[in-house]
C-alpha cells in the first residue's frame, strides 16, 4: 500500500494557488470548483507516484 500525499484536510489550509498542480509530474492533480466558486486541488490516487512534490512546493505546508 503506497502512501499518498495529503493536499489538505480544511479548505482553509489551501490557498487555491494550484502550484501541486503544476509541479505534479503525472497530471494527477487538478483543480475543481467548489460551490461558492473556490478553485482547490484534488488528487487522483491511481496516477499518483507518491513523489511528494506537491506537498513540497506548497506554500501552505511551508507556513505550517
Amino acid at each position: 500500500m503506497k502512501k499518498i500525499p495529503v493536499l489538505f484536510i480544511h479548505k482553509e489550509d489551501c490557498c487555491g494557488c494550484s502550484a501541486c498542480m503544476a509541479i505534479c509530474p503525472r497530471q494527477a492533480i487538478r483543480m475543481e470548483e467548489d460551490e461558492e466558486g473556490f478553485f482547490y486541488p484534488f488528487l487522483d490516487e491511481q496516477k499518483c507516484v507518491s513523489c511528494f512534490l506537491c506537498e513540497k512546493v506548497c506554500p501552505q505546508k511551508d507556513s505550517e
